[in-house]
């Protein structure tokens, strides 16, 4: 009763911190663990894909058309947490631990429904999938393998995204990041033994570097477990808060999925691009895979920026602080901007370098190079977009940000990337990423705009 009765105390500590602190100091202390989470994050697809990319160019292209998928797995794993989590906090804030509780059941029972669809396509849509896509029987096989092993042991990821967000909901953060970071490591230390063979265990190729993600999930997932039991008494975790309750579960899903759908948006695009790249060849939907990895080392800070400010414009809304806001804006802005300044000059100066990592063919080589300085040249007007979509997010206007996401990666870049496809020449493609950007940052501009003088502006 003592570790229940201190957690709003707790609480409270942090809500002052988030409306006094330097704005500085705090949005680094809060962004700095999501940054690093999510920095391992990116550091295990790359080293995924570089040990891949030693089995055959077919592989990394199997790993291109998987992503899409994965990528939906990750979409309604983090959609339903992010329901949990919205409602979540406000039961703690409101001291009502039977909700809180309830919220955290519930969102279980849905991770537990979205478990058994993916297992389902696993067993029966895994080589459909492969076969509408590719001609060649290896990155069929291969693929096929993959998704089979991430899909039918999906329970991991979804145990893992829930558990990491119940941490965070609760303020513990750190924790959370303790959960990632491992499983990622795990995974990297693991993929060179699954997927080359060694002390004993046969080469599995591409399959090999699903089992090590799963095994990664698995044991990240056991950590969420073990915290969220033993060092979260904001939450307790029961058989009978998983009974669904009508009260628990429309908020959750009211913000649930809108969430899920900005996240499956990148599925169906990534799923649209892989069609149009292998009306050329092969190569460039490796290409493109490739260049997904890497440019997470530059956009993953981003994110883990944005959750921070989502978090502390939320707060100082509440509190009627908009200097506190609007500066928090700015240094995200600007923080971000220096970080896609890094990955811009990367692309433009290293890109040998940078695709070298992926044992390229000649082939790869120069089509990779053209596409890394073309893509790249959004980075930075990237930047503005996201941080700046962050305001609509804190101050309740979601669906601003799912507009966005619409123009951005469906409205625009993939009518634009077909029309360019028409021209026979694969390096114009690549010419849709900055176009569509263009277009995002200008109605990204005009939403931030209204939302400033319709909720911001009145508060000064």
């Amino acid at each position: 009763m003592a570790s229940q009765a201190s957690a709003p105390q707790a609480g409270a500590i942090q809500e002052n911190k988030m409306g006094v602190m330097p704005i500085g100091k705090l949005l680094f202390n809060m962004a700095l663990p999501m940054i690093i989470s999510m920095m391992v994050q990116a550091l295990y697809n790359v080293v995924d894909s570089i040990y891949v990319s030693q089995v055959s160019e077919s592989a990394v292209t199997a790993l291109s058309l998987a992503f899409p998928v994965q990528n939906m797995q990750i979409g309604f794993g983090v959609g339903i947490a992010v329901g949990v989590n919205s409602l979540l906090s406000k039961s703690l804030g409101e001291k009502n631990q039977e909700a809180a509780n309830y919220a955290a059941g519930n969102g279980i029972l849905l991770a537990l429904i979205s478990v058994v669809l993916f297992m389902l396509f696993g067993l029966f849509g895994a080589r459909p999938y492969f076969e509408m896509q590719s001609t060649v029987a290896e990155t069929v096989e291969s693929g096929t393998a993959y998704v089979s092993i991430c899909c039918i042991f999906t329970a991991g990821c979804f145990a893992q995204i829930l558990g990491e967000r119940l941490l965070q909901a609760s303020g513990r953060t750190v924790y959370a990041m303790i959960s990632q970071t491992t499983g990622a490591v795990i995974n990297i230390i693991l993929d060179p033994i699954f997927i080359h063979g060694k002390f004993g265990i046969p080469a599995m190729g591409v399959a090999g570097a699903a089992v090590a993600t799963v095994i990664g999930q698995w044991i990240g997932a056991a950590i969420c477990i073990y915290f969220n039991i033993k060092r979260n008494p904001d939450v307790v975790l029961g058989l009978r808060y998983l009974r669904p309750r009508e009260a628990t579960m429309n908020p959750i899903l009211a913000v649930g999925i809108p969430a899920l759908i900005m996240n499956s948006i990148g599925s169906v695009m990534n799923f649209g691009m892989n069609q149009i790249f292998q009306g050329f060849q092969e190569t460039a939907t490796g290409v493109f895979g490739i260049y997904y990895k890497l440019q997470s080392f530059f956009f993953m800070p981003l994110f883990g920026i944005n959750n921070a400010t989502i978090s502390i414009i939320a707060f100082n809304y509440g509190a009627r602080k908009p200097k506190r806001m609007t500066l928090t804006l700015k240094i995200a802005c600007a923080t971000a901007f220096c970080f896609m300044l890094v990955g811009l000059a990367a692309f433009q100066l290293l890109p040998e370098a940078l695709l070298g990592l992926f044992n390229p063919s000649e082939e790869f080589l120069a089509m990779g190079v053209k596409a890394l300085r073309i893509i790249s040249i959004h980075f930075p007007v990237a930047a503005f977009c996201i941080m700046l979509g962050a305001s609509f997010q804190a101050l309740g206007n979601g669906i601003y940000s799912t507009i966005v996401s619409l123009c951005r990666q469906l409205f625009v870049l993939l009518p634009v990337a077909y029309l360019l496809s028409l021209t026979g020449n694969v390096n114009n493609v690549w010419w849709s990423f900055p176009i569509a950007e263009v277009v995002s940052a200008t109605v990204t501009g005009i939403l931030f705009r209204r939302l400033y003088v319709k909720k911001i502006k009145p508060l000064y």
